[in-house]
């Protein structure tokens, strides 16, 4: 990143686990994307709602070299925006596939030669936990979490699927993981769903 992360939060107090979280998530975009120019982030507590709980709001505004994404979630009726990691998640989410489409527009400009993710084969699925594992055509076993899937939806995959999936080279305590997972075939959406 070459300008700091800049993270605030507005009227309400500061969270470290929060702010660990977005951290975590921004890290995940630069694995995804590459090199980001800047990211800010604000996450807001409206004021209190008489029938309903605190609807958390956050914005998250992405630079890269030749772009930027601006992402807005606001709690509005889903109720599930009353817990501030959902918030984030859904926002980073969004702002994960709108970079991607981007990067996937890019691509398309490339020199012939360009290769995509590579594809693998879903082998293991524990959906009670969200994650699973795929072997790459090279029998490279790549761990993956529910929020690594984009343009389509972890509960659906079955084992045998077939994926794309970019993975980082650097290994955790789980071994190789997926930071991206596509569906190919029968999961896949021929557009990211418009938030």
């Amino acid at each position: 990143m070459q300008r700091p992360v800049h993270i605030v939060f507005r009227d309400m107090e500061p969270s470290p686990a929060i702010e660990t979280r977005i951290r975590e998530r921004i890290a995940r975009l630069e694995r995804v994307i590459g090199e980001l120019t800047s990211c800010e982030v604000a996450v807001k507590m409206p004021h209190r709602q008489k029938r309903q709980g605190n609807l958390f709001e956050i914005r998250i505004q992405v630079r890269y070299p030749g772009g930027e994404v601006d992402v807005s979630h606001q709690g509005g009726e889903n109720h599930a925006h009353e817990d501030m990691e959902i918030v984030v998640r859904d926002a980073f989410t969004a702002a994960e596939r709108q970079l991607t489409a981007r990067m996937r527009k890019h691509d398309h400009k490339q020199p012939d030669g360009h290769v995509g993710p590579p594809r693998g084969t879903i082998v293991r699925l524990v959906p009670q936990e969200g994650y699973g594992v795929i072997e790459t055509a090279d029998g490279t076993q790549v761990y993956f979490e529910e929020d690594s899937v984009v343009d389509g939806n972890f509960y659906e995959f079955e084992t045998g699927d077939q994926v794309r999936v970019a993975f980082s080279a650097v290994e955790s305590a789980k071994g190789l993981e997926a930071t991206t997972v596509r569906p190919i075939g029968k999961h896949h959406l021929s557009e990211p769903p418009r938030l």
